[in-house]
Parts: structure tokens; sequence; C-alpha cells
């Protein structure tokens, strides 16, 4: 949503369904949606709409010069709300990188969306031919090569 900052900054009791948290989460989705309500027409439209962003996804923004400082820190409170730490030595920075390289890409239109029950597998040339079938409705006419059409018209010319 991005207004999480609002809540993680919060002096009430963090109690879900509480009267003032339905206050303000209905606040806040009627002032996003007010932001994002038709064309930006002005530069505050812009600069809310891109603060917004912001808000979503802190740390794309963290090397941002005017609003950097402030997206870590926001980024700093959503990490320890769900009892994540920075890593302070280095073999926890170490491990925290060999992690994310180690961490294999999702993605949902590609396994989930498109229903790929083969997954990493590569198709053998049959499969491609039956997908193929599927996809066209009729399997494509073989094409000749060259040797073979040549080989066609000698026996053409041989058989006059």
């Amino acid at each position: 949503m991005g207004f999480a900052i609002c809540c993680l900054t919060c002096d009430a009791d963090d109690v879900a369904g509480s009267p003032r948290c339905k206050s303000c989460i209905s606040s806040h989705i009627r002032t996003r949606d007010k932001i994002a309500d038709g064309p930006a027409e002005s530069k505050a439209d812009r600069i809310s709409r891109e603060f917004v962003t912001m808000l979503a996804k802190p740390i794309d923004y963290i090397d941002d010069p005017i609003h950097g400082e402030t997206m870590a820190q926001y980024k700093m409170l959503i990490d320890a709300h769900h009892g994540l730490t920075p890593a302070t030595t280095t073999e926890e920075i170490q491990a925290k990188f060999e992690a994310l390289k180690n961490k294999k890409s999702i993605s949902l239109i590609r396994n989930v969306a498109t229903n790929r029950v083969w997954g990493e597998e590569v198709l053998g040339a049959e499969e491609r031919e039956e997908l193929l079938i599927k996809i066209a409705g009729e399997p494509k006419q073989k094409i000749p090569t060259w040797e073979e059409l040549l080989e066609e018209v000698g026996d053409l010319l041989d058989s006059d």
C-alpha cells in the first residue's frame, strides 16, 4: 500500500482490527486512491505519486540523493517489524550475499500462469512437434533441401 510507515511509527497498540487501525487504514486507502486518480496535472500530483511509489518499495530508492536516508530508515523499520536484523559482521554480510546469489529467481508468469508442467526441462524434438501441432493445428510439411529439389528436377528431366 505504501503507507506502512504510518503504522510502524504509530503510538497505538498493534492490534489488528482495532477501531483506530481501521480508521487509519481506510484513510490511507482513500488518500492513495485520490493521489492515483486521473492524470497528474500539477507538479504536486507528480511528486505525491512519486513519493507513494517510493513508500511502496523503499529499498529501490535508498540511493536517492534527497530521500535516500529516509527510505533507508523506513526499510530498517519494516525489517525490524518483520524480525529481520541488519548484518553487522563480515561473515553475516557474506552469508547474505551468498544467500542472494544462490536464490533461484521465481517467475509467476513462466511457472504458474503458463502452467508449464515440464518446468526447466528441455523439450525433445517429438514433444516440440506435438506442441507445434497443438498450436498450429497441422504438422508442417517438410521443406525439401536444394539437393532434393535438384534430384527431383533431374528425375523429371530423365523421365522425358
